[in-house]
């Protein structure tokens, strides 16, 4: 074995004792970014070239800062996207809303359908969209200075159009109300005083954390900026916590307008989005 996948098995042990679930998986990226090569190369790096500066980045994991501010990047769906402290790290429960909504606009008989992401954080769903939906007109509209600015390096490295718009979802897009084909968003979901991991509490932004006494504060004001921005038929999806789907549904059914509000799971089947259908003003089809 060579100096550096050995070095890789004794820090996976070191971030399981600390608590980290992908621990395999942290240290060999920790290694891939310290060493400059992929993930797929570790093995071919010469024990004369092992960096002792990967113990210091396995440090910082073991103490749970997050692996996307070690390395700087986040992987989401097809992309590679700056991360940082600031803005939140996508996760890959999300990407399987995303993938419900790219299938959901390719499905559409809309030649360019428009799209609003409502708090874009590092721009993950809107590039996304941007990316495998092309003609797509997607806005992405996000309050937070620091997060907007990573939105924004994305956008420019990422080579897709996606318009950044630096506002408070709750009241952005006023030009488009009525003519918005989907409507995505990951809003904050976490009830005020609710337990989360190291990773989350001491370094994901506040803002796009925590929600209200229910988590739910948030996901009432998507409800109102939806109806108002889609379009008769238009589409709606909307991530929450697992332990939220029902409340998120009955959300909807009492805020009227909507039909078709379905439950979805994320890959460990927990409850982790809903979508619903815009109504027609006579209640059809």
């Amino acid at each position: 074995m060579s100096l550096l996948l050995d070095e890789i098995r004794r820090a996976a042990a070191r971030l399981a004792e600390a608590g980290v679930e992908s621990a395999q998986a942290d240290a060999e990226q920790i290694a891939a970014h310290v060493h400059g090569v992929r993930r797929t190369e570790l093995h071919v790096v010469p024990d004369e070239k092992f960096d002792t500066s990967f113990w210091a980045a396995v440090d910082r994991r073991a103490a749970r800062e997050p692996l996307q501010h070690i390395t700087g990047v986040g992987y989401f769906r097809y992309l590679e996207l700056a991360i940082g402290p600031g803005v939140f790290a996508p996760r890959p429960e999300t990407e399987v809303m995303t993938g419900w909504a790219i299938d959901a606009l390719r499905a559409l008989p809309v030649a360019g359908p428009v799209v609003a992401d409502l708090g874009t954080g590092s721009g993950a769903i809107a590039l996304s969209i941007a990316l495998e939906v092309p003609g797509s007109r997607v806005y992405a509209v996000e309050a937070d200075p620091m997060a907007a600015g990573y939105a924004e390096k994305n956008v420019a490295s990422c080579g897709v159009s996606v318009t950044l718009v630096r506002d408070d979802f709750a009241a952005a897009l006023t030009g488009l109300d009525g003519a918005v084909d989907l409507v995505v968003s990951n809003p904050p979901y976490i009830p005020l005083g609710a337990t989360v991991a190291p990773e989350v509490a001491e370094y994901d932004p506040p803002s796009a954390l925590w929600s209200g006494p229910d988590g739910l504060d948030a996901m009432r004001s998507v409800q109102r900026v939806a109806a108002r921005l889609l379009r008769p038929g238009g589409l709606l999806a909307v991530e929450h916590g697992a332990p939220q789907g029902d409340e998120v549904r009955q959300l909807f059914a009492a805020a009227g307008g909507w039909q078709h509000i379905v439950q979805h799971q994320d890959l460990a089947g927990r409850d982790r989005f809903v979508t619903a259908v815009r109504q027609w003003q006579d209640g059809q089809p």
